[in-house]
């Protein structure tokens, strides 16, 4: 609670949360607001410019963009928050366990998130994506298995300082088990930096999640994707400029909230750290 009203009076924190919520709010009101229908097609109304019948214009289908663009939110903030529900836990477990027993389960565990970290995240997350079938599962699990040795590794080095801590011996002493040590006394102290870490790394899966769409290997046409709309258009984007750079505004805007967000959690969570 207090964590929360420190973010409210944070100006940056401010207009991140904004932002962010007013896609939020887009997406979740989508079914009930006057739109047309996202995936019909009008071939006698393709590439229509902004105009009061369709304010955002339409595409290469004669889709109204304007609803294009809201449904498209939905996909991209589902698939950000499945990402985060999976890697954020994964990680933190992982990292509290090698940090908390050390040994050859920590090499072991370390090494592990070494093998995925050597390899750039997007390059991976296409190479699992490729491998599965277009969806948004696929999507998720292209994501989220590239995404969780951040987590163990910050997590990892916060519990190592911890290990020989007193409050851990007297938890031993008193016959507390490896896993409520780890469930109940080491992950809890893990949890701030990761809420920071999870914020700066949302703008990094709306990238990678648009990247993916870009690439034809996120949702399935027709469903509506930003990244998938930016490659629709990318053609014709001197004659037809509202069809690319209409859906990349937004990845731009949902991208520089959640970084906003990131940026005010971090001064909260940590005021020295700049």
């Amino acid at each position: 609670y207090r964590l929360a009203r420190r973010l409210l009076r944070h100006p940056i924190g401010v207009v991140g949360l904004t932002m962010v919520g007013l896609v939020v709010l887009a997406a979740v009101l989508a079914p009930w607001l006057s739109l047309a229908d996202p995936i019909t097609q009008s071939l006698g109304d393709r590439l229509q410019p902004p105009s009061a019948t369709h304010l955002l214009g339409t595409d290469t289908l004669g889709r109204d963009l304007l609803s294009r663009v809201v449904w498209g939110a939905r996909p991209t903030l589902a698939i950000v928050a499945l990402v985060l529900l999976t890697s954020v836990p994964v990680g933190l477990l992982v990292g509290a366990a090698a940090g908390l027993w050390g040994g050859w389960l920590d090499a072991a565990l370390m090494r592990l998130a070494d093998v995925f970290m050597a390899f750039p995240r997007l390059i991976l997350a296409i190479a699992v994506a490729a491998t599965l079938s277009t969806g948004l599962w696929t999507a998720v699990i292209a994501i989220a298995v590239t995404g969780w040795p951040p987590y163990a590794r910050v997590a990892r080095a916060e519990i190592a300082a911890l290990r020989r801590a007193e409050f851990i011996q007297a938890a031993k002493a008193l016959g507390a088990s490896r896993a409520r040590l780890l469930l109940r006394h080491a992950l809890p102290l893990c949890l701030p930096s990761a809420v920071v870490r999870a914020a700066l790394d949302a703008p990094g899966i709306v990238l990678i999640v648009s990247g993916l769409g870009f690439l034809g290997l996120g949702l399935p046409p027709p469903a509506p994707e930003w990244g998938a709309m930016v490659a629709e258009g990318r053609a014709i984007v001197f004659e037809a400029w509202w069809v690319s750079t209409l859906p990349g505004v937004m990845i731009l805007w949902l991208s520089l909230g959640f970084n906003f967000v990131g940026d005010a959690l971090r001064d909260v969570v940590d005021p020295g750290v700049k």
